[in-house]
This record gives C-alpha cells, structure tokens and sequence, in this order.
C-alpha cells in the first residue's frame, strides 16, 4: 500500500529534523486535524533555508520561490509546500510584503492571518505548537486575526473575504463559528478596501463559500459586513433586500429573504449551481412591477433580463465562457418548470435532454422548498425521465442538412426551420424513419416562404 498524504508529509518533516532544523506542519492541515477533519494538503513551516531545503529533500521544485522562502518538494507522489519561517514588512500593493527576512516558528505564527491557522504540529513528537491563542479560539469557535485586526487585514486585503470564508465554513461539531468582535469590527470598517483586490482572487475566495458547506451563511456574513453591497463584490444580490414579492407564492419574504433561504439548502454543491441558485432571481429587482387594479406584484421576463445580467456579472468576475453559458442556462429556463404539466412531450424531452437538467431541477425543487413548498412538477419530471429511455429524450436524427439540401431547398434559414420542426415531430413520436421524415421535409419546403 502506498505511503498516505499524512505519512509523506511526516517524511518531508523527517528528513529535515534529522538535518538538524525545526520542521512543522503549519497552518490549515493542522487547523482541520484539531477539528477532526481530513486535510487536503499538508504545508510544512522550517527554519531550513530555501537552499537547506533542497540540499536535505531529494526532490525540490518552483525554486522561483525561493527569494519568498517558498519551494515545494515531492516526496513519494504528494507534492508540499516547504516554507522558512519568516517575517514579512511592508505591504505597499495591499498583497504581497516588500521585504520577507527569515526568523524563527514564533515570529512567523505572528505575520499569519487568523490564530486557527497560526498553529504548528509536529508530528515527529506529535506535539502542538500555539504562539497566538489559536487552539483555545478553536475551542471557543472563534475566527480572530492575529494581533491587531487592521494590521493583518491590511497586509493582504483578500483577508477581509477570507474572514468571513472561514466562519462560514469552519464548525466544531454544531457549533458555528463567530467572528471576535474588533475583528468583525475591523472587516466591517474596511469592507469598501476589498476593492483593491485583483477580482480573480475575490472571485476564487467567493466560489470556496458557494460551494461550502454553509454558503447561507456565507452569504448573510458578507452582506451584514458589507462586503456583498461593494461594485467588486455582488451589488445585484445586496440589493435583494426590500424588493417585495406575492406572498401567496413567496410567504418566507423578499427576494433577498428567499435566495439566502435557498442557499443554506445547498452543501458543497457543484459551482454551478450555486451560482444559478445564487443569480436565478437576480432580475426581480429592476423588473418589479405592481398591478394598478390588483396591486399584484409581478417580475415579467425576470428569467430573461437575468440570464442576460448573470452573463455580465459573471464576465466581470471572469468566469470561463463554458461556466457562464451554464449558469446562464439554468437562470432563463428556472421559470419553465411552472409549466411542465401542459407540456408537449417534445419540450419535455429538450428539456430534459439539456446538459445542465440535473442543476436544474435541484435548483426547481429548492426553489420550490423556500417558497410555496409545492414541487408536484419535480417529482412529474424526475418521473418522466425514469418512464424514458435515454433514446427517447435524445433520439438521433432522423435526417440531416445535407439531406434537405439534396432536395433542392438552398442553404440558409429554412433547412434550420425545417429541420427543427422534423426533429420536434419525432420527438412527439409523429414520425419514426429516415422516409418519413424526407417526406415531410419536401411538405414543409413547399409550404414555406423564401422570406421564413
């Protein structure tokens, strides 16, 4: 049996304690084995220079690191950060330190950001190392900078969104964790400065609390501190807030109200569609209309104005194009599911045939769940597709352009429609072979205008 992830990186702090420096695993890995969670990787803090590093590890990479102290070393098939303990100055980009000077375990635990990860283990002797308090604010549930809060924000900006990461997605048992109050304090004073941050690492900090195992709450602490409401963040959601909606489909509240609802059903959910819960009723806010005679609250087209706003939202957060056009799919179809029962059965079957209908119809049944509660259309449609075989949601083509075109009909806009409609009849089972469908095809392009 291969060496674990844990036995290689002991071997990386192994090999470097019998050389003679001070070696620990640091940080996160050693947050989450006192919180009894498996970590995902293992980074080791030493007081081994770049260079000592790769004269005692035999195999040593990205030594373009090395002027931070940084390298990485493989060992068996794991591959682990190597950091010199060090203490950092100046941070004039609101980033990175100006000046790094190496130093020893202690000073290097004060440069971190939060005490939860400014704790060391070794596990060599299996013994905890705790400079900053950070193994009794585990204990206690409690996110806290290190030192004074406006300094360690300062430094690196992004911590003011990893703060909030944190509380959101660490827990101790049930126990939720809680912001220390100057440390809340000081996040929300500097709440506009996040801004300063390039929008790839807001954008990556913001998709670990989507997909977390508490983005609800994620989404309330960012809003409450602020954040949310910044023109780098997400305005369009902060906005939610007081746009009403009819309470005999919507009794939990306003639209905000009722996408936090949705969010906290999700638990490590796929990135898309936490984003397609997070933007499906995006739109609500500026299509809100009210009925003179009724007073009825409407949002006509929502679906549409926010597949459209979700796309620009999510460009300026520079998403790849393959995510936005998903999450874009599952925003301007998320109204359709209303109507499943009047269906003909070759919309049911695009619908279902779609590549993103698994998202779609958690994000139906949630959306139902926080609001009206009634999802007779999941379940009609979770039905559907198990009466179905798979060649019968999407079947293959009966005929093709190249047949059309063979009849005499010129390339262009009517081969398209005529081969929509061929396909949308043998969808609802009209026509079942390549002659049938040839024969309809020479029906329909005589029935149609140059102009269709």
């Amino acid at each position: 049996m291969s060496p674990t992830l844990q036995q290689n990186a002991t071997q990386v702090v192994r090999r470097l304690q019998e050389a003679g420096h001070t070696a620990y695993f640091a940080g996160g890995c050693v947050r989450d084995q006192l919180l009894g969670v498996e970590a995902k990787d293992y980074d080791i803090a030493t007081s081994a220079t770049p260079d000592q590093v790769q004269e005692t590890l035999p195999r040593v990479t990205d030594l373009q690191g090395k002027s931070f102290g940084v390298v990485r070393a493989l060992e068996g098939e794991h591959v682990f950060e190597v950091a010199t303990f060090r203490r950092e100055s100046g941070y004039s980009d609101g980033r990175r330190p100006d000046a790094v000077e190496f130093t020893n375990a202690e000073e290097d635990a004060q440069r971190r950001d939060f005490t939860v990860n400014g704790l060391f283990f070794d596990p060599v002797a299996d013994k905890l190392i705790d400079f900053v308090g950070g193994q009794k604010d585990l204990l206690e549930a409690t996110v806290r900078a290190i030192g004074e809060p406006r300094e360690r924000f300062a430094e690196d900006k992004l911590r003011l969104l990893r703060a909030v990461r944190f509380t959101a997605n660490l827990h101790l048992g049930r126990s939720k964790f809680e912001l220390a109050p100057e440390t809340w304090s000081a996040l929300q004073q500097m709440a506009p400065e996040i801004c300063t941050v390039s929008i790839e690492r807001i954008r990556d900090e913001l998709d670990k609390i989507w997909t977390g195992p508490a983005p609800g709450r994620g989404l309330d602490l960012l809003d409450t501190s602020g954040l949310l409401a910044q023109p780098c963040v997400l305005p369009e959601i902060a906005v939610m807030h007081g746009v009403e909606q009819p309470p005999e489909f919507h009794p939990e509240g306003d639209v905000y109200e009722h996408v936090q609802l949705m969010m906290s059903q999700l638990k490590n959910a796929p990135l898309v569609l936490a984003l397609g819960v997070l933007f499906h009723d995006v739109a609500k806010p500026t299509t809100q209309t009210f009925d003179a005679g009724s007073n009825r609250i409407r949002f006509n087209g929502h679906e549409t104005v926010g597949a459209d706003m979700t796309e620009q939202i999510m460009r300026r957060l520079r998403y790849p194009n393959d995510l936005i056009a998903d999450v874009c799919t599952l925003v301007r179809y998320h109204m359709q599911f209303k109507d499943v029962l009047r269906m003909k059965i070759s919309t049911l079957k695009r619908m279902l045939a779609r590549p993103t209908v698994d998202e779609e119809l958690e994000l139906h049944r949630i959306d139902c769940l926080c609001s009206h509660g009634d999802v007779e259309n999941y379940h009609f449609l979770i039905n559907k597709r198990e009466e179905l075989e798979e060649d019968e949601i999407q079947p293959a083509k009966l005929i093709n352009g190249h047949d059309v075109m063979q009849m005499g009909i010129p390339p262009g806009r009517q081969v398209g429609k005529i081969l929509d409609k061929i396909y949308e009849a043998q969808l609802e089972g009209l026509i079942e072979t390549h002659e049938e469908a040839k024969r309809m095809a020479r029906s329909l392009a005589s029935g149609l205008d140059e102009d269709d």
